[in-house]
């Protein structure tokens, strides 16, 4: 059985690996655009590594751009440059790279846009609102040569980095399936009114490609992930960080054969549109994901030892055992007595989540080498693809087949107008980057 103590050496060595030093004059100049609860994570990140500089912030909402500007000014002795539309900031020539905590409705053209002008992007999970957003972020990344990471955070834990390495060595035997469980507490959001939009907020400019809606406090700040205009669900949220791992365990999966996804609201009597319970299965020869997101009280599920109302993790089965894993380390379990034979436990400080994902992408940036990338936009891409697929079955209400090779649903049109949207003027993802 492996302890913390054995282990810790081998987790940091991972988390270290090829970290260079460097000088004060090699930092990388960045920009926060969207600046919420995430964003301000983002000011936390940068500012506490040593080869990054804030220079310049974006927000739509003027007190938010004011709160992220004293943060900044409070960690680095002086107040970056402030913007309201993220098009100015990219005109900004100080700028190196941009790091993007908006809604997911905008994480693609900002994104695109920010690729057009010469900027490198780390960009937060789900990478895009749609699987033919993904594709045209990869196209961009890959036309304008700029580092693309998406902040999936779990591809530069070094715990979990080292549970993918064991799958790979065959330690619970040939993989036959991975299950992600998002079993995040959640409360209803309640109902709230149409109203005047507040001084300082640009709603236009919020809303972006998505339909123009009246605004109401649901729609805006945190309860925006609840409406599909300009949210995923919960599968798209919080999920999306154990899809992605579900893929990188089963060795980067591609697209499946099917998928089917069933659900639905229950218990609460709100304006969320998602589902706050939803099942997905996705089929591949001779293999399958599984997933479950669950926003209502629950227990435990596998060997998921972790305590509190909300659970999230993932479960790999083989021909030989099993592995739990999950925030709090991973487990194997071998044979039919289930004998563990693997306890990795690991705990770092809040900063852990982001600080090393984030040195990650700032040395791409330095090395201008996009396969550097712990979580390159190719991978991000591919794994909210999985989260569309499974919500356009909940949508439909049906098993959808997909032609894995096109990545497309096979033979239906109704599905496949839902790989894209209708974007609103002038805020379009181009069909050409």
């Amino acid at each position: 059985m492996l302890t913390r103590r054995q282990f810790l050496p081998t987790a940091a060595a991972i988390a270290t690996q090829a970290r260079p030093i460097l000088g004060a004059n090699d930092r990388v100049q960045m920009a926060v655009i969207g600046l919420g609860g995430r964003g301000r994570d983002h000011i936390a990140g940068y500012t506490g590594i040593p080869i990054s500089r804030i220079v310049a912030l974006c927000d739509v909402n003027q007190a938010a751009l004011e709160r992220g500007q004293a943060l900044v000014r409070q960690a680095q002795n002086d107040t970056p440059t402030g913007y309201s539309d993220m098009r100015k900031l990219f005109e900004d020539k100080q700028v190196d790279a941009v790091s993007i905590a908006t809604p997911n409705h905008w994480h693609a053209l900002s994104t695109i846009w920010a690729c057009q002008a010469g900027k490198d992007v780390y960009v937060e999970k789900p990478a895009s609102h749609n699987v033919f957003e993904g594709r045209q972020m990869v196209a961009a990344a890959r036309k304008y040569k700029r580092m693309v990471q998406v902040g999936s955070q779990s591809r530069s834990t070094a715990h979990k980095r080292m549970a993918m390495e064991e799958l790979r060595k065959g330690v619970i035997g040939k993989l036959y399936s991975a299950r992600g469980l998002c079993f995040r507490r959640r409360q209803s959001i309640g109902r709230t009114p149409v109203e005047p939009v507040p001084p300082g907020l640009d709603w236009d400019l919020f809303l972006g490609p998505a339909p123009m809606r009246p605004y109401t406090k649901n729609r805006f700040a945190y309860n925006w992930h609840w409406f599909w205009d300009t949210g995923n669900g919960d599968i798209g949220n919080q999920g999306v960080h154990e899809m992605d791992i579900c893929r990188w365990g089963l060795g980067e999966a591609g697209f499946p054969e099917a998928v089917t996804s069933t659900g639905g609201k229950f218990i609460w009597d709100d304006d969320q549109e998602t589902p706050n319970t939803q099942h997905a299965a996705f089929d591949f020869a001779g293999r399958e994901i599984t997933f479950e997101v669950r926003n209502l009280p629950t227990g435990s599920e596998g060997e998921l030892p972790i305590p509190g109302p909300s659970i999230v993790g993932n479960i790999f089965f083989g021909s030989e055992g099993f592995m739990a894993v999950h925030p709090e380390g991973f487990q194997v379990y071998l044979g039919d007595k289930r004998e563990k034979t693997m306890d990795v436990k690991y705990s770092e400080p809040r900063v852990w989540d982001y600080f090393p994902h984030m040195t990650n992408f700032l040395e791409a940036v330095q090395k201008r080498d996009h396969m550097h990338l712990n979580a390159d936009i190719a991978i991000g891409a591919a794994s909210a693809a999985f989260c569309h697929l499974a919500n356009t079955s909940y949508r439909l209400g049906r098993r959808l087949r997909v032609d894995p090779k096109a990545e497309r649903f096979a033979g239906d049109l109704e599905a496949n107008r839902m790989l894209t949207r209708n974007y609103r003027a002038p805020y379009v993802v181009p069909l050409n980057v």
